[in-house]
């Protein structure tokens, strides 16, 4: 009989004093709020396709491992919320990854912000259809080219008409209050607009600012001059398709990016504490700074900045 109430007391003893999950996440992170990253390709990720050559022919060999393409999950534990940035062709394990290691709840997201109508940052929308997930009423963050692209084109027009997906329409420089802990502002940038406008956006916290800008033309296009942007914020993610000219065998003026070494050189008289706050993203399959431990990734985090890595943690 003895042994039957300490059983007992041993058992309720464990329900009672065992957390539950999220608040077992949320004891345990150094911030509430936070950026963390899912993915850092270019749009066809790597390894890419049709490539044989010695950049991707290293996964075959099981010498690299997969990248997935750019994607940003913002998390706010505090109010157990979680948005994805970029609707990607890896969306499936992004999201995964947000919900087994940051958030858990019933609804899948709570909202996603588009960039634009590249394939790498759309076409991962195609899940939440009739084939896939059949999602209900996925709040969907998009400039008004970008929702008119969706809602008048298939096979997107038919997630619209399903209700698959929802839009709030956003505007440049207008901001989108999340909650009262985050708030997201997206800006326009000059890129390569076939079927939509192009928007960066600045990620707000209660403590730190971040900016999001993982496609734009040369930084010289642009009204802004991208120093003094970075130097207003704490993090800044910025587009690093390319290490240098010549590393494809295309004409790259048909494809503008900022090479990294354009970028490096813009901030080269800046402060560390400055070039701390660049860190790259978008790497296509080409640039050897996509790969960890590359002699070339060494060279740029030796300067002072920053390479994005999947898991990588910024907090806000």
């Amino acid at each position: 009989m003895q042994k039957i109430h300490f059983l007992l007391f041993f058992w309720v003893f464990i329900a009672c004093e065992a957390p539950k999950k999220n608040a077992s996440l949320s004891s345990n992170r150094e911030h509430q709020q936070y950026i963390t990253v899912l993915g850092t390709a270019q749009d066809a990720g790597y390894p890419h396709i049709g490539c044989q050559k010695e950049c991707c022919r290293s996964f075959y060999m099981g010498l690299r491992k997969k990248q997935k393409v750019v994607s940003l999950g913002l998390v706010d534990l505090e109010k157990n919320q979680k948005w994805l940035f970029e609707a990607t062709p890896d969306m499936t394990t992004q999201l995964a990854n947000l919900e087994q290691n940051h958030v858990q709840k019933t609804s899948l997201i709570d909202g996603v912000f588009l960039t634009h109508a590249h394939i790498g940052h759309y076409s991962g929308l195609m899940y939440f259809g009739r084939e896939a997930l059949g999602g209900k009423g996925i709040r969907i963050f998009a400039m008004p080219k970008m929702k008119a692209f969706l809602s008048t084109n298939g096979p997107w027009k038919q997630l619209v008409k399903l209700e698959n997906i929802v839009f709030t329409e956003l505007a440049h420089q207008t901001t989108i209050v999340l909650n009262n802990h985050l708030k997201v502002t997206p800006f326009v940038v000059p890129h390569r607009d076939e079927f939509s406008e192009t928007v960066g956006y600045k990620i707000e916290g209660r403590q730190k600012t971040a900016l999001f800008i993982p496609d734009i033309n040369k930084w010289a296009k642009w009204s802004k001059d991208i120093v003094e942007e970075v130097k207003k914020v704490d993090v800044a993610f910025l587009d690093a398709t390319f290490l240098k000219a010549g590393e494809v065998n295309r004409p790259m003026s048909e494809i503008p990016h900022p090479f990294i070494e354009e970028t490096v050189a813009l901030f080269k008289n800046e402060t560390f504490a400055t070039k701390q706050k660049v860190v790259f993203i978008h790497f296509n399959h080409t640039n050897p700074a996509l790969q960890e431990n590359s002699a070339e990734r060494k060279k740029i985090e030796k300067q002072g900045f920053r390479l994005a890595f999947e898991g990588m943690q910024i907090g806000l």
